[in-house]
This record gives C-alpha cells, sequence and structure tokens, in this order.
C-alpha cells in the first residue's frame, strides 16, 4: 500500500486569506433554513437564536476541522459556532459575540476543546459575558487517549467526543435542562468518552501551502492530533485490523467498561478517507468490541471532525446508559447531523 502526501497545493480557494470567510458565507446560503452568518463578527448562529428560556450551547475553534463547528448548529445540538482562521483558535470578541447574540435568558454553556488558545479564549469570553449579566458555564472536552501532552496543549487534546457532547447537551437543553443539568450531562459524556487517531498523510492549509509535517509512503502516524500533532510513534503501514484492535485497545484500556456495557461506536473520517475504508474500520471494530463484551447500540460513521484532507481516521467509544442514549435519540436538525426532524 502507498500513500503520498501532497507536494504542492491544489484547492478550491480564491484567495488564502478568504477561505473562511467565503465557506461561511456559502454555509450561510446553502442552509438559511437552519443558520444565519454574523459576517461581521465571523459567527454561525441558528437560525431562530435567540430562543427565549432555552440554555444555548456555544462551540468553536479553528476553522478546517468542517462540519465541526459550523456544521453543527441548529435545533437539538448548538445555537452558535466560533471559526477561527484555519487551525487558529477563535478571539474571544467573537465569541462574545456568540454568546451575547445567543443568551435567551437560561445562561449559556461553553463547549471547549483542550487546545491551550481555545482554552484561554473562551475564558476570557465568559468572564466578559459574566460581566454583562449573562450566567455562563464551561465544559473541556478531553478524550484523546494517544498523549497526555501536545504542542497545542496541557494535558489531553478534545477531539471526537466533541461531537458527541455538542449533540447529546444540545438535546438536554432542547428539553428544557437547565444551566447545570446540561453542563452536567456534558460533562458525563466527556468522562464516559475515549478517543484515538491515526493519519496516512499530512495535509495543507491554505495559507502555508505545503504538508504540515512529512511523512513516508509506506508509514503512519500512531494517534496523531486533528492538527497533525505527533502521536505515539511513526509506524509502517499495517492491515486495517491490526490497526484498529491497537486503537481500541488504547481506547477501551484507558475507559475500562464492564462487559456487557452498551456503547455509541464513532468511526470518524480526518477528511481524505473514504467511506468504504470508514466502513470497514467500523467493520473491525465491531469484532474488538463484541471480543470484549461489549455492544455498538449506537453508531455514527462519517466526516464529521476532519483536519483538511488528512487521509486518516479516528475512533471514538462513549459508555452508553439509558439517559445518554435517549438524548442521542432524540431529533435533531443541523446542516450536518439530522434525524428525527
Amino acid at each position: 500500500m502507498s500513500v503520498v502526501a501532497p507536494t504542492t497545493m491544489k484547492k478550491f480557494i480564491n484567495a488564502a486569506d478568504d477561505v473562511v470567510q467565503e465557506s461561511l458565507a456559502g454555509l450561510g446560503a446553502a442552509h438559511p433554513d437552519l443558520v444565519r452568518i454574523d459576517a461581521a463578527n465571523q459567527v454561525v448562529l441558528r437560525k431562530d437564536a435567540p430562543v427565549s428560556g432555552k440554555v444555548a450551547l456555544v462551540s468553536g475553534g479553528g476553522s478546517g476541522h468542517e462540519p465541526l463547528h459550523g456544521g453543527f448548529v441548529g435545533k437539538g445540538m448548538l445555537d452558535a459556532a466560533c471559526p477561527g482562521a484555519v487551525f487558529t483558535s477563535p478571539v474571544p470578541d467573537q465569541m462574545l459575540a456568540a454568546t451575547k447574540a445567543v443568551d435567551g435568558g437560561a445562561g449559556v454553556l461553553h463547549i471547549v476543546k483542550n487546545y491551550t488558545g481555545d482554552v484561554m479564549n473562551f475564558k476570557l469570553a465568559a468572564e466578559m459575558a459574566e460581566d454583562e449579566g449573562i450566567q455562563v458555564a464551561s465544559v473541556l472536552t478531553n478524550d484523546d487517549v494517544a498523549v497526555e501532552d501536545s504542542l497545542y496543549t496541557a494535558g489531553r487534546r478534545g477531539v471526537g467526543i466533541t461531537v458527541l457532547v455538542e449533540k447529546i447537551a444540545g438535546a438536554k437543553a432542547e428539553s428544557g435542562g437547565t444551566l447545570d443539568d446540561v453542563a452536567a450531562v456534558a460533562r458525563k459524556v466527556n468522562e464516559q468518552g475515549r478517543s484515538f487517531g491515526v493519519a496516512l498523510t499530512s495535509c495543507v492549509t491554505p495559507a502555508a501551502g505545503s504538508p504540515t509535517f512529512d511523512i513516508g509512503d509506506d508509514e503512519m502516524e500512531f494517534g496523531v492530533g486533528i492538527h497533525g500533532e505527533p502521536g505515539r510513534r511513526r509506524e509502517k503501514i499495517k492491515p486495517a485490523a491490526e490497526i484498529v484492535a491497537e486503537m481500541a485497545d488504547a481506547i477501551l484500556g484507558d475507559l475500562d467498561p464492564s462487559r456487557g456495557t452498551d456503547v455509541l461506536a464513532f468511526v470518524n473520517g480526518l477528511g481524505g478517507t473514504p467511506l468504504i475504508e470508514l466502513y470497514l474500520i467500523y467493520n473491525e471494530l465491531t469484532k474488538h468490541l463484541h471480543e470484549r463484551g461489549l455492544t455498538a447500540t449506537r453508531s455514527l460513521v462519517g466526516n464529521y471532525i476532519t483536519s483538511l484532507e488528512m487521509a486518516g481516521a479516528s475512533i471514538t467509544i462513549l459508555a452508553l446508559d439509558d439517559e445518554l442514549t435517549a438524548l442521542w435519540d432524540a431529533p435533531v436538525h443541523t446542516p450536518a447531523l439530522r434525524w428525527g426532524a
């Protein structure tokens, strides 16, 4: 198997500096029934925000991970998303503008991936919002078991579980939960979920025009981060069954669910991996779960938290209970995720 990282940039762009703004304009034009774009503040807002009496959910981070976060704005999920430049944290003023725009009087939950810039800027935004009389709670996602610290983090990185937190906490808010209720279920999802990623190629940011890291034709980065941060090691590519078994062992060894536990199994593409391979990964994962006495009663397969065009995949396992299962099944209607609505 030979995988060659790109050496030149071929992208559908006009100018590198305009990619994020023009993409957001396209998101708004494609889904005017679901979202509206605040171009001045570079924020994606739920069409009907603020929803009076409902806890509002705000998340954000660097662009390049689409559909995270803007694609998850809508009924049953986020009320606002703050996209920064590619792989760059949004600024506190964006986050404050989003928080103020969606506050319906019941408080606002900030869902923050554990990357240093995101953590710092969301903290500043929360403080500014509270100075203006808005009650804010924050939940940190830190589900990546690959490494403890990285180029962008102190502690574990926030990755795939973020999507599941946004969906499940969004359902809790939609059902009328208080800010404390919504924050508690968000923290529960983070605590009961773990993730691990593998990359076969690098990706190319529009501003750089060249791969973010070099990797051999026959190599993979085992435990990669969503910005291309190094993982546990670099090694030769192996058959998918072996890769998935090692990823699953890392996740389940850390999560340590009891035999008989129902789980949500989330196989996520990093942008350049086709569905034929993602479903193959899911098939291998279900075999491994069965061996551990676990059953995937819920699933999600596709590109949901990406790294531009990086070839690779991540696996997230969430230990379910009746509450989390019901909230996962609750209606959702966003550009990137929808059922029952």
